[in-house]
């Protein structure tokens, strides 16, 4: 069973006194039936023996006591492994931003999608969660849903981030500007204009974006670019129907 917010986090329904621009349903007119065409031609997958190798990298690596986990996008409702707890974080340095290109997944071939990562510079509010026994099982649940190909573009990493109780080390994800699927960093025009317009058999980019904005949310984390983003995408969506 997953546990992306347990009852004992403090994430609870805060609404913002003024919505989201980016409605249910104006998401749900980005949602089309999409079969999955699997593998990518070209892609290197990753093998149970390439994860088996990542998991031990990353627990030999991780500091005394639980294993944590930073969460700042999908990961705070659907973290594949199982995560306990819940506890408001900044990572410092970094950054979610819609920097790297999916053609599976939230997108096509034929038209890519963007998804989030870390990437370097600033800071990023999230979440930090415990993950649960056993670790090194729910780790590579954890690596099988956050990376698929190699080289990845999504590496696992051991961030510095600060909490009510100090600092900590909590395990995040983030990009890798040297792989070929790095976007660096885009106008949120373009941003937006792919989010709107993307669709794979997981869903599409503005649900992604509608998701992580209403349970950062439910967290009491505001990021303003992502409020800022879901303005310009809904805008978006509205030029592609009236076209």
């Amino acid at each position: 069973m997953n546990k992306a917010i347990s009852s004992a986090s403090p994430c609870r329904p805060e609404p913002r006194k003024t919505p989201m621009a980016l409605t249910e349903a104006l998401v749900a007119r980005t949602m089309r039936a999409v079969e999955d065409a699997g593998p990518t031609p070209g892609m290197v997958y990753m093998t149970d023996a390439d994860y088996a190798r990542i998991r031990d990298e990353v627990l030999a690596g991780a500091p005394p006591g639980p294993v944590r986990l930073f969460a700042y996008g999908s990961l705070l409702w659907k973290p594949a492994g199982e995560v306990t707890g819940g506890e408001r974080a900044v990572a410092t340095g970094w950054h979610r931003s819609f920097c790297f290109t999916v053609k599976r997944f939230r997108g096509t071939v034929e038209q890519p999608g963007l998804m989030m990562a870390l990437d370097r510079g600033g800071q990023c509010q999230g979440m930090v969660f415990e993950i649960a026994e056993p670790v090194a099982a729910n780790l590579e649940a954890l690596l099988r849903r956050e990376m698929t190909v190699l080289p990845a573009v999504n590496v696992p990493r051991w961030l510095q981030v600060r909490t009510e109780g100090g600092m900590n080390r909590a395990l995040g994800f983030v990009v890798d500007p040297a792989n070929p699927r790095y976007a660096g960093k885009l106008d949120k025009q373009a941003i937006a204009a792919t989010l709107a317009r993307a669709v794979g058999h997981w869903g599409s980019g503005a649900e992604y974006l509608f998701e992580t904005i209403r349970h950062l949310d439910a967290c009491g984390i505001r990021d303003r670019n992502l409020w800022q983003l879901q303005e310009l995408v809904a805008e978006e969506i509205g030029r592609t129907d009236a076209g």
